[in-house]
């Protein structure tokens, strides 16, 4: 256990006042005690805020309240200085992050090729008119090299949710990635029986309710590990600069739409070594969100940039490219992998505080991204760019989740590596209606009819998100059982939204 800091070790720090001598012990003795800091973070915590109280005074963080006080004094006229000594405490700058690319991307405008590369479609039968002609757009690019349709394919934005597009190695497409950058799953597996449910329904419904934050104002004020917002990469351009104190604001918060963090039971079906469960039944969490306001407005700033540099015919237009040997390209691409840290950053506080509220440790956890693009490798060596549009790595060998439904469940897989998908799978169901046609077409009563046969107790949500709008997920499966095996069968019971109110325009 760590030792507790003391009066002494504080007043290393600088003089500090006597009036607040007792606050900073307890301050200093809480992070140490409850949130788990080591002695040395703790130090150099408060030495950071001595440096500059101001930024700590207006921002939410651990020792809010303790920099306000001292910046009152500040205005006072009253200095509380850094000692040395407590200059030592600070933490080394962060490596300074640059752009090494020399030159802008140049305007420049391309047509499409005379017909499309071929590319595999998956459940080609549950896939609308409207996402195959996407695909098509997207596989007569230029520099497109291969593709590929999974069963949940629906329209988006150029391209298909569901797309799978492998360009050329130096070539990124910001719409290809998606508005919710690194959008992904997180699956948390508990030692306690599906019985804790029916025992304990009100302390994992209150858990849900006081421990997580979604959609528009979706802020948290206490963090458990907010040590991504450390990574050098936040200096690395000024757009990420610019957004750096609104994603601190929202770590380990969640978005809207489709959206969620959820009780259930995962059935694990037999031992596998990867997912190292013995089979049968277990408490599980499972949560899919993004990289919130920061991967949103990131992903709008490039996608205009792109579309700016790279004139494209208007049914390609959203399909615009950057140049990776460009500062524009690289620029995006250090964001792009900053949102993908983060999102898993986020995903990961909102665990810790879900175990911490059950007091429980989870024995496996399970993630991927589904909104993202990787420097791949073909079947025949070629270096590519694989852009994932709502599309599940599927590798060989690696785990990865895809939901179904707040009444449908989701599953566990292993990829089988399959080249003709682009080592890929699906993300989900799949919608069969958009949102619009939801609100036009769904009624209340039969939302909460389908809640009950499912015996699912909901927190927030809307007609939007209803059952009725995906695809059967059993039929998505099936349709991909070359591109990966099924380990295990998660079942929602008790799922958390966004509320009706908190909307954000998305995609999804």
């Amino acid at each position: 256990m760590e030792t507790p800091i003391s009066l002494d070790d504080l007043l290393t720090l600088g003089p500090i006042p006597d009036q607040l001598q007792g606050t900073f012990l307890r301050v200093a003795n809480g992070l140490v005690q409850r949130a788990g800091y080591p002695k040395e973070k703790v130090m150099g915590l408060l030495a950071q805020m001595l440096q500059n109280p101001k930024k700590y005074a207006y921002s939410k963080n651990k020792v809010t309240n303790l920099a306000q006080s001292i910046y009152a004094l500040n205005k006072q006229g009253i200095a509380v200085p850094l000692s040395e000594t407590g200059v030592t405490y600070l933490p080394p700058d962060p490596a300074p992050y640059v752009v090494t690319a020399q030159g802008e991307q140049a305007e420049q405008t391309f047509d499409l090729r005379t017909g499309p590369l071929p590319y595999a479609v998956f459940g080609r039968e549950q896939i609308e008119e409207g996402a195959l002609k996407q695909m098509e757009t997207a596989a007569s690019l230029p520099i497109s090299v291969a593709g590929a349709l999974m069963p949940d394919a629906h329209q988006g934005y150029g391209l298909p949710i569901g797309g799978v597009l492998a360009t050329e190695a130096n070539t990124v497409i910001p719409f290809a990635v998606g508005v919710d950058i690194a959008c992904r799953m997180c699956l948390s597996v508990f030692d306690l029986p599906p019985a804790f449910l029916k025992r304990e329904p009100h302390l994992l419904k209150k858990s849900l309710v006081e421990q997580t934050k979604f959609g528009i104002g979706g802020e948290t004020r206490e963090k458990i590990d907010e040590s991504v917002m450390d990574l050098p990469e936040w200096q690395a351009t000024k757009v990420i600069r610019d957004l750096k104190d609104k994603a601190y604001r929202q770590l380990g918060s969640s978005g809207t739409g489709n959206h969620f963090v959820e009780w259930g039971i995962v059935e694990v079906y037999a031992h596998d070594d990867l997912l190292n469960l013995p089979p049968g039944e277990y408490l599980a969490l499972l949560s899919h969100s993004g990289s919130r306001g920061f991967g949103g407005n990131v992903a709008n700033y490039y996608s205009k940039l792109a579309m700016q540099k790279t004139k494209l015919p208007k049914q390609a237009a959203h399909l615009a490219w950057l140049d990776l040997a460009t500062e524009e390209g690289q620029a995006y691409w250090i964001a792009m992998n900053l949102a993908g840290e983060y999102a898993s950053a986020n995903h990961h506080e909102i665990h810790r505080k879900l175990a911490k509220a059950l007091r429980e440790k989870p024995l496996v956890m399970v993630e991927n991204h589904h909104n993202f693009a990787w420097k791949e490798k073909l079947a025949d060596g070629q270096e590519v760019i694989v852009h994932r549009k709502g599309a599940t790595p599927a590798g060989s060998d690696v785990l990865g989740i895809i939901p179904g439904s707040m009444t449908q469940p989701g599953f566990v897989v292993r990829g089988k590596g399959n080249a003709e998908s682009l080592n890929s799978a699906s993300h989900g169901a799949g919608r069969l209606m958009s949102r619009t046609q939801a609100f036009n077409t769904l009624t209340r009563s039969q939302w909460n009819k389908a809640l009950t046969e499912a015996d699912i107790q909901l927190i927030g949500g809307d007609l939007d998100e209803a059952p009725m709008v995906y695809k059967n997920i059993e039929t998505v499966i099936n349709a991909q059982s070359d591109l990966v095996s099924v380990l295990a069968k998660f079942t929602p019971k008790i799922v958390r939204m966004a509320d009706a109110n908190r909307k954000e325009g998305r995609e999804d």
